[in-house]
């Protein structure tokens, strides 16, 4: 048996990578050597990008929650066609067999399908996000659940279309002073999402600003620890607000949940469907059931969105807005 006196990492000892495997060497029951190996090359992978997040012990952190942030940045790699899907999927399978070894239950288990694909993932029916009263009845419950951090994430993610880590990680104080600013180029007050953007892209993703992104930027002003340039706390790191066991948006998840929102993910899906009807004036495929606009503004209106949502594929468009067909 690979057990430790240490409670760290489960018992299985200091080093993430170690623990895995000693984990699966007693979950085979010390034999299926070569599945072994399999999975251990995989998770490797997993504990590289679990040290880039300051993570040490996994079982200081909701596994939950850690494993569907691996798996938004293993989707990012998929979509920069850096990581083929199969690949992708194999990645993630890994971590939840690796983590039913560690924990002895099946606490964590994300689909490899929702994230790494297929491309051709096409989205039929409209994002729940969408319905707005049911998206201000969840930040309604956030806020008297004390899970403010949570609620500004929320409508960072519905009025700007970002990621749960680029709302986290936001400098709202640029932010502020870009949405003061008119621009004359392109006739519209933006901002440019580059803090805690995924797989290290640094190209500019100007977001138009208007009433709704507004107010859920003085939202998020309000909810802002003291001395905090974002909604991390001078004394906390990002593991600790969306990942760490306790941490505000990992407790925010279960809330939105009740009130019918599969995760802040949905948020984004939510804000490409309605950018689609803003450029087109017409519904999104995923909305309507059907492509209702003509081709050529179909696609002007995917190579807009791919851009603002921090794609470099239009392609990827399916999975928030529908077929182009």
């Amino acid at each position: 048996m690979g057990r430790y006196v240490s409670s760290r990492n489960f018992g299985y000892g200091k080093q993430i990578a170690h623990a895995g495997k000693a984990a699966l060497r007693d979950h085979y029951g010390q034999g299926h050597h070569g599945t072994v190996a399999t999975h251990s090359q995989r998770w490797n992978q997993f504990t590289k990008w679990a040290k880039n997040q300051d993570v040490r012990d996994l079982a200081t952190v909701d596994n939950r929650e850690l494993a569907i942030a691996y798996a938004e940045h293993i989707q990012a790699e998929v979509e920069k066609d850096q990581l083929a899907v199969t690949t992708a999927q194999n990645r993630i399978s890994t971590v939840n067999t690796v983590f039913a070894a560690l924990r002895g239950d099946r606490y964590v288990k994300v689909s490899p399908r929702d994230y790494a694909g297929p491309r051709d993932n096409v989205r039929t029916t409209a994002p729940a996000a969408l319905d707005t009263s049911r998206v201000q009845s969840a930040v309604t419950a956030l806020h008297e659940a004390g899970l403010h951090r949570a609620a500004a994430t929320l409508e960072l993610a519905q009025a700007f279309g970002v990621r749960r880590e680029e709302a986290v990680k936001a400098d709202l104080d640029r932010w502020s002073r870009e949405a003061a600013k008119y621009d004359e180029a392109s006739k519209i007050f933006r901002v440019n999402v580059i803090d805690g953007t995924k797989g290290g892209r640094d190209a500019d993703r100007w977001i138009e600003v208007g009433d709704a992104q507004r107010q859920a930027l003085a939202n998020a002003f309000a909810a802002r620890p003291d001395g905090s340039a974002n909604l991390i706390a001078p004394n906390e790191r990002y593991v600790d607000v969306a990942i760490s066991r306790g941490g505000e948006i990992a407790q925010g998840r279960e809330i939105l949940k009740q009130h019918g929102l599969p995760g802040y993910h949905d948020s984004r899906a939510a804000y490409a469907c309605r950018r689609y009807e803003q450029i087109t004036g017409y519904p999104a495929p995923a909305v309507a059931g059907e492509r209702l606009a003509p081709r050529d503004l179909d696609r002007q209106a995917r190579e807009t969105i791919s851009a603002e949502l921090g794609h470099g594929r239009i392609d990827v468009l399916v999975s928030y807005v529908g077929s182009s067909q």
